[in-house]
């Protein structure tokens, strides 16, 4: 198993995209590969070009715990890695929070301990429920969540739902079209950064939708987030969040093939990195990656390489359908696919060096 005054959207631009908006507060079954139809990945991607580059940052005012409880009552599903601090946070800072869980009982638990309640049904969950916020692993689980014979669309109630998963904007697109009728308005608000950030209250969150409904359910983004960007129409919050992970797994293929070059000439990871860190390359993601390599700590990124084969699967799709050559994208998908097959699915992103230097039969670890 697995609804807002809710309107049937168009697209609205007045100050819409490109806002930045700086907060002042701060598993899932296993991913399917699955191909993006052309008709509606298409009515994505022509969305998406009609956004503007033009941006406007200010300062979003606090909101106090006595506002948010007079907002809106939250429901959660997903509550694994990135869910558990995004769910902890909604509750810890003033909204009513109902959760449903999927296997894992812990986080239902420490949860309920800090004030969510929990619900067996999505029905139930509806019920509970104005904004529901989803952090599931992607399309075809949201797509159950929504509109699967027991899902939120058939609960007959009026619901703003968020995602923030990595899905598919095509299905986005047309998802939101066939909920907007039942009264269920669905916006794209995927996720940057790390578990750690969202334990934090300080995740990236890239925010599409309509104007009015996107200032609705800000107060709920705000208490997980601490940079919140404005995108634009629905589904340019997902385009935009598989181009931000092809940049960043982009780089941890180009890690990996180096660190085993620089293995194959005698050079260890040590040394690579002393040139690197508090160089022009270095960046965040960079010393994650990095706190895996020289530290051999397994929780320094918690994104598997089954997820981020999912997400470059999408983006070949989005390439596809664009009619754009993407071939960096290709190579930086065979680097996981070849990681996937070779039994390491599970493993996190950063862990994709130590299978690249084992297929080249070099160590990154000093004996």
């Amino acid at each position: 198993m697995w609804n807002c005054n809710a309107r049937s959207l168009e697209p609205r631009w007045q100050g819409a995209q490109g806002l930045l908006l700086p907060v002042s507060t701060p598993s899932w079954s296993p991913p399917s590969d699955r191909n993006c139809i052309g008709t509606e990945l298409r009515l994505c991607i022509c969305l998406v070009q009609s956004v503007t580059t033009q941006s406007k940052a200010h300062t979003v005012p606090r909101v106090s715990k006595e506002e948010s409880m007079a907002l809106d009552r939250v429901g959660f599903v997903g509550v694994g890695l990135m869910g558990h601090g995004m769910a902890k946070n909604i509750v810890e800072k003033g909204h009513p929070l109902a959760v449903i869980a999927n296997r894992n009982r812990e986080p239902i638990e420490d949860l309920k301990k800090r004030g969510a309640s929990e619900v067996r049904t999505l029905h139930e969950l509806a019920a509970a429920s104005d904004v529901i916020v989803l952090c599931v692993t992607g399309s075809p689980q949201v797509e159950a969540i929504l509109t699967g014979p027991e899902g939120l669309s058939s609960a007959g109630k009026e619901l703003i739902v968020c995602d923030c998963s990595t899905s598919d904007p095509s299905s986005t697109v047309k998802l939101a079209a066939a909920l907007a009728p039942l009264g269920v308005t669905l916006v794209d608000t995927p996720l940057s950064r790390t578990p750690k950030d969202a334990e934090a209250g300080t995740l990236d969150v890239m925010a599409a939708g309509d104007d009015a409904v996107f200032e609705r359910v800000r107060p709920v983004l705000e208490k997980f987030a601490g940079r919140i960007v404005r995108t634009g129409p629905v589904g340019s919050g997902h385009t935009m969040k598989l181009l931000n992970n092809f940049v960043s797994l982009g780089y941890a293929a180009l890690y990996s093939e180096a660190l085993t070059l620089g293995a194959k000439a005698g050079l260890t990871p040590q040394v690579f990195d002393s040139v690197i860190r508090n160089g022009r390359m270095d960046c965040p993601f960079y010393q994650t990656f990095f706190t895996y390599v020289l530290e051999r700590d397994r929780n320094a990124h918690r994104f598997t390489i089954a997820n981020a084969l999912k997400d470059l699967t999408y983006m070949s799709a989005f390439a596809n359908a664009s009619q754009t050559a993407n071939p960096l994208g290709a190579a930086v998908r065979n680097s996981f696919a070849l990681a996937a097959g070779a039994g390491r699915a599970d493993d996190f992103v950063p862990m994709l060096s130590d299978v690249v230097a084992d297929m080249n039969g070099v160590s990154l670890t000093q004996k």
